[in-house]
């Protein structure tokens, strides 16, 4: 019997069936009283409206194949995952919204360009059927450590705000007064990507290489994709999370060079 090459068609009936992993993760949340079954059917219903609207949107842009369009539907990408940083943010008294999205930004349109233009030849280098994906994958894995490592540089500026300011009389500057808090907060953020680099081919199959071989693309191919991606991923949170970092740690001390986070035990 020879063996299926492509795609294979998925029904909604099929889909209907698939659906029932997500009844079954309800009915854990249920029988745990974990109280996340709420929670579980919203983001199942988000995921299949989200999905459904991008996909006739990016029908829409890859039949007009225009420049403009394409990098319109990429600032909307970045502002959705901006606004999903700033929700995994507790602190938010230093302004970071507008460093991260201009950094963001910035990153992700050099490093997308990069791999689309001079790596996988796409012409022209924003050609939407690579250069949305890509995007994609950029914006979606450094968002995570971007909110993992702002959370983690303005609380422990804000817990250890005391030998902070110590350091500070003695002299420092802001800069070398939170320099540990920072190479903390950044490589918090850096290490998810670092140890899936490790475990890519191994321990898991990324949704990018597996889509490519359930199409029926040369695995080969395919791995070759996902390097460049795994590569690219790295490269991208380590820009985006230092970059913003960086302005947002200035962004926590004042003229006076004191530090403008109040004390955890002091109210907001």
């Amino acid at each position: 019997m020879p063996l299926t090459t492509g795609a294979l068609d998925i029904s909604v009936a099929e889909l209907a069936i698939a659906s029932l992993f997500i009844a079954f993760a309800g009915a854990i949340s249920l029988w745990s009283r974990i109280g996340l079954g709420k929670s579980i059917f919203i983001g199942a219903a988000r995921c299949v409206l989200q999905l459904t609207i991008m996909g006739y949107v990016l029908s829409f842009i890859f039949g007009i194949a225009s420049a403009w369009v394409v990098l319109l539907l990429f600032c909307i990408m970045v502002a959705f995952a901006v606004r999903i940083v700033r929700g995994n943010v507790s602190e938010k008294s230093i302004p970071f919204v507008l460093p991260s999205f201009i950094s963001m930004l910035f990153v992700y349109a050099v490093v997308t360009s990069i791999v689309t233009g001079l790596i996988v030849g796409a012409r022209p280098f924003w050609h939407p059927q690579y250069f949305i994906p890509m995007a994609g994958m950029v914006a979606g894995n450094s968002m995570t450590a971007l909110g993992l490592s702002l959370d983690r540089l303005l609380s422990d500026l804000k817990a250890k705000r005391d030998l902070v300011e110590m350091q500070l009389c003695l002299g420092a500057t802001p800069v070398e007064a939170s320099q540990d808090i920072f190479r903390d907060a950044l490589k918090a953020g850096m290490i998810p990507s670092i140890n899936a680099l490790a475990g890519v081919g191994i321990v898991f199959l990324p949704g990018m290489m597996t889509g490519q071989i359930l199409s029926g693309e040369d695995p080969v191919l395919a791995i070759r994709y996902q390097i460049v991606v795994m590569f690219m991923l790295v490269a991208s949170t380590a820009l985006t999370v230092s970059m913003v970092l960086g302005i947002v740690r200035q962004r926590c001390f004042g003229p006076g060079m004191q530090l403008l986070l109040r004390r955890p035990d002091r109210p907001q």
